[in-house]
């Protein structure tokens, strides 16, 4: 479990930037070209940061869009100006109907075993949310459970965190509505499907965790926002309640919170055997946490401290009784599994699975087997061991891939996981701790995989690096001269980029085009190491890579000069706003989706807070030079043609704010960036991503990727 998971004016030399205070001092007007942008009106902000004079003209353009009717008004405006433009492009259509034939398939996900009865979501072609559905034993005949299909005329309100207790009797849920990340919880009761009056405001970044014999759950909130804060306001001061079945929200029980220090997280979870509450803390994105725990036949739930200080990745993996299994990055870049006795006064450490040279992502146990997930070179390698360490093999997966969702406890022999890749849906597998995993589930997915080429190549970064890289593309396209190419990348918060099956880069591939993954450092793909190189004074690494990346489909003939084009999302929006500006050159066309944009003021909103661990300080002098100089919003050149670039965000975003996105388009349109176009996506009643309808998935990818072909000359047709 993982808590996760956004130069000065000197650089206004005679080659590059222009500052962006002269912006605000001339009043520069749009653009006078073909592309009609709407006039966005600027403001005298300027402040003194570190001796410089920082502008920000479009510091108005942070309030919310649902607050301020100035913001709305531009929202609407830049939107019709993106839809006119769109509209004009060939190929939309038939990428829209690709995507929705592409997502025609029964997407099963991993199945949670509990009392004897599986729960596990299914999404059937054409519905816009999973429906959770249950049976009675792994045989039993199926029924529906919770259809979130009822819960919203537009399908954008979704299915979020679930959790059934440990006899299956009672499932807590949590709602997500238009994309927020706010969640409601609820309590449903299995087996008449009777929903009770429990309900659980104000939960965000939380787990749920069931206490013995159905009595109540854990669960982690903030405190209510004030009126009209709810979409921006910072979170701070997380505390971990208790809720007692059949009892109000106001008489939750509060268990663990930090009062002194409001900038701590707080996530509970409960041993499989339910002998131990451990609760996780940390202060930001970094994997560095604190470890309480709390014996559940505590009288007042007394709690312990087992790890002080914010200093390494402690991961629990189970427990059984007093022994409780952790994976760790203490003394183990690359991660290590080790177990302790909590009845001791004085806990002590055993390794139970030293430090590989592959990362470890993730492990449980079976029974009286550990299964570890490992990262082998960006993909998944899956592993057996006895409680004391010594190897049962390794488990034979159906070839390069990921595998996603390993689920099991000590207190069962059985245990699942998804498998995908890109040319491949998720099929969730059943393993016992001595068995070859066998299909549980497996889908007929529209197309055929075998028609496509996976392929994995290692290209060097800017300063020698081996950087690994997928490319994917059907079997029977000529690359004699290269097609045109996607390039997605990340690079950040020690998130790994493993192979992974999306119906929209399908839809891409199956019109012609190359899709590369390219896995730069900042990730976690090889451990604490690889994320370090990648992250605060070391950020421009993963510029670099991804740039080199570029450099190396052009250079091998994969791609044409004038067919690469990039997409991020979030942290890899960002990585799209530098590398632009960087290497505007390189690339023909960019995606920027939902990314942190300014980086002097990514710390004022809501989750902003935590990616100082990434990012750094931008009130500390050395953090703000660094971040300054690759700033997507500050760094815009003046008088250079800039590729064609679309920008995506959504209205309730509350992860990364689309004041971000909202503020770079207004610059990148206002400069003289040359003739491409240059827009904005604005989604409504959605956020940063997670919970979105598939009407609303295929709309949106429709429209980027039918923007992105049209710059690289991906001819699709209608």
């Amino acid at each position: 479990m993982r808590i996760t998971h956004l130069l000065a004016l000197a650089l206004a030399s005679s080659t590059a930037i222009l500052p962006i205070s002269a912006l605000a001092q001339t009043g520069a007007t749009p653009k006078d070209d073909a592309l009609a942008y709407p006039e966005t009106k600027i403001v005298d902000v300027v402040e003194n940061q570190f001796g410089e004079k920082i502008a920000d003209p479009y510091r108005w353009l942070e309030n919310d869009v649902r607050e301020d009717q100035d913001v709305a008004a531009w929202v609407r405006d830049q939107n019709a100006v993106t839809d006119a433009y769109l509209e004009k492009l060939d190929g939309r259509g038939a990428l829209a109907a690709s995507m929705t034939n592409l997502f025609d398939y029964d997407a099963l996900g991993v199945p949670v075993e509990a009392g004897g009865s599986y729960f596990y979501e299914r999404k059937s072609g054409g519905q816009n949310q999973a429906i959770l559905y249950v049976r009675d034993g792994n045989e039993g005949e199926e029924r529906i459970l919770i259809d979130p299909s009822k819960w919203s005329e537009d399908g954008a309100t979704a299915l979020a965190e679930w959790k059934p207790s440990e006899d299956g009797s009672l499932l807590v849920y949590a709602i997500q509505d238009g994309g927020s990340d706010w969640r409601t919880v609820k309590v449903i009761d299995v087996a008449t499907g009777k929903i009770l009056e429990d309900t659980v405001e104000w939960v965000k970044f939380s787990n749920l965790a069931w206490m013995p014999d159905n009595t109540g759950f854990l669960y982690s909130r903030f405190p209510k926002p004030e009126e009209g804060e709810a979409f921006q306001s910072l979170n701070k001061n997380q505390t971990i309640y208790l809720h007692i079945i059949g009892h109000k929200q106001d008489q939750d029980i509060k268990v663990y919170a930090t009062p002194d220090r409001p900038d701590l997280n707080h996530m509970a979870e409960v041993t499989s055997d339910k002998e131990w509450v451990v609760i996780t803390s940390s202060s930001g994105t970094d994997d560095r946490y604190e470890i309480t725990l709390i014996k559940v036949d505590a009288p007042k739930l007394e709690t312990r401290k087992l790890i002080e200080g914010l200093e390494n990745n402690w991961t629990l993996v189970d427990g059984v009784g007093d022994t409780l299994y952790f994976a760790t990055n203490k003394d183990a870049p690359r991660l290590r599994i080790m177990k302790t006795d909590v009845s001791a006064e004085t806990p002590e450490w055993t390794e139970i699975v030293p430090e590989h040279l592959a990362t470890i992502d993730h492990a449980i146990l079976v029974g009286e087997t550990l299964a570890v997930d490992y990262i082998d070179d960006a993909k998944s390698r899956l592993e057996l061991f006895t409680l004391d360490g010594s190897p049962k093999g390794v488990v034979d997966l159906p070839g390069l891939g990921q595998v996603g969702g390993l689920n099991g406890s000590a207190k069962d022999s059985e245990a699942f996981f998804a498998f995908t890749s890109f040319n491949r849906p998720s099929t969730i597998y059943r393993f016992d701790d001595v068995g070859a995993p066998k299909v549980w589930a497996q889908p007929d997915i529209p197309f055929d995989p075998d028609n496509i080429m996976v392929s994995q190549h290692f290209y060097k970064s800017k300063d020698g690096t081996k950087i690994p890289m997928f490319v994917v593309h059907r079997k029977d396209i000529d690359l004699s001269e290269g097609a045109p190419t996607l390039l997605y990348g990340y690079g950040g918060f020690n998130i790994s980029l493993l192979p992974e099956y999306s119906a929209p880069k399908m839809a891409w591939i199956e019109a012609g085009g190359v899709y590369a993954s390219a896995n730069l450092r900042g990730g976690g793909e090889y451990g604490k190491d690889w994320h370090d190189a990648g992250r605060l004074q070391n950020k421009q690494n993963v510029f670099d890579d991804f740039i080199a990346a570029g450099e190396y489909l052009i250079g091998e003939g994969i791609t044409p000069k004038d067919g690469l084009a990039i997409e991020g999302r979030s942290n890899g929006g960002l990585l799209v706003g530098a590398v632009m500006n960087q290497r505007p050159d390189l690339f023909s066309a960019g995606h920027a989706a939902v990314g942190v944009m300014d980086m002097l003021r990514f710390d004022r909103f809501t989750a902003g807070r935590y990616w100082v661990d990434d990012y750094g300080y931008p009130d500390k002098e050395a953090d703000f030079r660094n971040l300054l100089s690759y700033s997507p919003y500050h760094n815009i050149k003046d008088g250079t043609d800039y590729p064609a670039i679309i920008v995506s965000t959504a209205d309730t975003d509350d992860r990364v704010v689309p004041g971000h996105s909202f503020k770079y388009t207004a610059r990148l349109q206002a400069l003289d960036t040359g003739d491409k176009p240059h827009l904005i996506r604005i989604e409504t009643r959605a956020g940063h991503g997670s919970g979105k309808p598939t009407d609303k998935l295929i709309e949106e990818y429709s429209d980027i990727y039918g923007f992105m072909a049209d710059a690289v000359d991906l001819k699709i047709a209608d």
